[in-house]
Formats: C-alpha cells, sequence, structure tokens
C-alpha cells in the first residue's frame, strides 16, 4: 500500500469534514470544526503548513558516502526515526464513524510501534478513552504515551495509575487544550495550570518523565522547567485552540536555544515530510509529532496504512539528510536550512 491508495481508501469512510487532501495543509476544512479544521479563521493551521515551506534546505553531497542513520533515544528507548504520531480525540465525530477513540488508539499504538515509532494517545471526557488507550499501550509492552488532559490534580492522579499499569515509557499533558471549548466549565475542573499547580503533576508523575504539550514561548518552556517536565512539544495545538497564533516553526528556534540541553524539545504543527523532519532538528527540536495525516492513515489502510506512512516519512528523512552531508541526527546542524 502506498499513500496514494491510503488517501484513495481514507476517502470512502473519514467523514464529511476531512477531505484527506493530498497535502494537509489546513486549506480544505480551514475553520470547520466538528472536523480537522482550526479554530476562527482557521489561519493557524494553515500558517503552520505554510512556514515550514518557507524553510530550504541546503544541499552539501561534498561528503562521505556512507549509509545515513536515523535512530533516534528518548529516555532510555530506541526508535527508527525521531518521528512520533500525535495524540486526537473525539475521532468520530471529527473524521468519521469507522472508528472510535479507543479502537483508532489500538490500531494506531500498535501500528506506530510496530513501525518502529511510538504514537502519543488521546484524552476525554469519557474515562474509557484513556483507559482503552493504556491498554493499548500496555499490549505494545509499553511503546506509547498517553496524553492527560489538565484535569485537576485528583482527576489527573487517578489516570496516572493507569498510565502506571501500562508501563507507558513518558506520559504528558497537552495544557494548550485548556482552550478547547468542551474542557470550559467542566466537573471536575480542567484548564489552565500554575507553575506550582504543573509541578504538583509532575511530582505525581514519579520516575515516569513527564511531557508539556503546548508550549509557544520561552516563558512558557521556562516555567515548564521549573515545574520539572522532562520534555516539552512546541505546539499550538494544531490551531485548534487560538486564532491568529504563530506558527510553531515561527518560535521553535528561540524556544530551543532557551532550554536546549536542559529538557527534550518536540515541535509539531504543519510538518508534512521528512525535509520538514529535518528543518524542525536543524533548528533546535530533538523529535516532531505529525497528529492528522496518522489519522487519515488509520482510516485509509490501518495498521498496514500507518506502517506505508511512517516508511514514507523516513525514507524523506534519509534522503534529505544524505543529500545535506548528515550521516546521523547528531549532524543535523543550524547551517543546513536557511
Amino acid at each position: 500500500m502506498n499513500y496514494q491508495e491510503i488517501l484513495e481508501h481514507a476517502r470512502t469512510c473519514i467523514g464529511n469534514y476531512c477531505k484527506a487532501c493530498p497535502i494537509c495543509n489546513g486549506r480544505a476544512c480551514k475553520n470547520q470544526i466538528p472536523g480537522p479544521g482550526a479554530k476562527g479563521s482557521g489561519d493557524t493551521a494553515i500558517r503552520n503548513y505554510d512556514k515550514w515551506q518557507e524553510i530550504r534546505i541546503n544541499m552539501d553531497t561534498l561528503c562521505a558516502n556512507e549509509p545515513v542513520d536515523t535512530e533516534f533515544k528518548l529516555f532510555g528507548k530506541q526508535f527508527r526515526y525521531p518521528v512520533f504520531a500525535g495524540p486526537v480525540g473525539a475521532v468520530n465525530l471529527h473524521y468519521g464513524e469507522k472508528y472510535d477513540d479507543e479502537s483508532y488508539n489500538e490500531v494506531l499504538v500498535s501500528a506506530c510501534a510496530k513501525a518502529g515509532i511510538a504514537a502519543f494517545t488521546g484524552d476525554g471526557t469519557n474515562p474509557d478513552v484513556i483507559k482503552g488507550a493504556a491498554a493499548a499501550i500496555k499490549q505494545a509492552g509499553g511503546l506509547g504515551i498517553p496524553t492527560v488532559k489538565p484535569w485537576n490534580l485528583e482527576t489527573v492522579q487517578e489516570k496516572l495509575a493507569l498510565v502506571r499499569e501500562a508501563g507507558a515509557f513518558a506520559v504528558a499533558m497537552d495544557v494548550d487544550a485548556a482552550g478547547l471549548p468542551f474542557l470550559k466549565h467542566m466537573t471536575p475542573p480542567a484548564g489552565r495550570k500554575t507553575v506550582e499547580e504543573l509541578k504538583d503533576i509532575v511530582d505525581s508523575c514519579g520516575e515516569i518523565p513527564f511531557i508539556v504539550k503546548g508550549i509557544m514561548t520561552v516563558k512558557g518552556a521556562l516555567k515548564a522547567k521549573e515545574a520539572g517536565a522532562a520534555a516539552i512539544v512546541v505546539s499550538n495545538h494544531g490551531g485548534r485552540v487560538l486564532d491568529q497564533c504563530p506558527s510553531t516553526a515561527e518560535v521553535l528556534e528561540e524556544i530551543a536555544k532557551a532550554v536546549k540541553g536542559s529538557m527534550k524539545i518536540f515541535v509539531d504543527g504543519g510538518i508534512r515530510s521528512g525535509t520538514d523532519v529535518l528543518k524542525a532538528l536543524a533548528l533546535g527540536a530533538d523529535a516532531v509529532m505529525i497528529a492528522r495525516p496518522f489519522v487519515t492513515a488509520v482510516y485509509g489502510g490501518g495498521v498496514e496504512g500507518v506502517e506505508a506512512y511512517v516508511e514514507k516519512i523516513g525514507a524523506e528523512l534519509e534522503d534529505a539528510m544524505s543529500m545535506c552531508g548528515a550521516l546521523s541526527l547528531g549532524e543535523i546542524t543550524r547551517d543546513m536550512v536557511r
């Protein structure tokens, strides 16, 4: 199965909103929510994609003609590529009834583990969502990262018990989800966190590395560091929580300069090719997350679709690295992009 076949199959079952476009750039779905679109005018999702395309690659083939190593290590685990599937929730609402969150995560987690990477899983108001995600991660030997919504401490601790039982090698919280309409006025309460509140949550994780998703400023990155986070995700939630937000490509480098080496740095938002992955790493990221295209891969081909998509991104990354003279991820440097 190739990527074109995945898209064609996805269009038969992915619902009325997502168009399974050849390039997922936020334009066809724009401000459609429900659906994969962004908030308000839809500008932020489009900007996420466009800004990566403005960054160009500097070719240099005067280098050793040796195999390229794309392997990436994170929290004691080794992966084929520095690429992770991002968390997506309410898939039956936004993408079509072929899957619900539980069945989607079951396919995604197992397929990513089989392909040599790992998936972040989502959370929701239905407690069965994270239960199903935890079960899928446990079945995959702990190769998955549950992403918990910014609930109150008591609720988070209840969900962390599932994370521990699953043996997940890390856990995340998408603090930017505070801007999602369904989280407002929730019981139990959910929303923005102070540094002190976030530190209490990090402490509750014990030895499990904690990842804060939704960082868009140096100030925010330093707050996450102060709270004890092991990693951050530079992310604007795909444009779904704040209109007129800068793209992740525009803020990544300054954030990386501020905290590089003190915590791992992920970035998401409009990354759609292996070449984009190289750009992100050159600007200071350790790894990337891709969300919407993995939904298309699951709907269009299940486990086989995910594996084919991972192979596509991996091959593009390997080719870009070889044409820039980087034989390993550690050899990707800032001067390889402009």
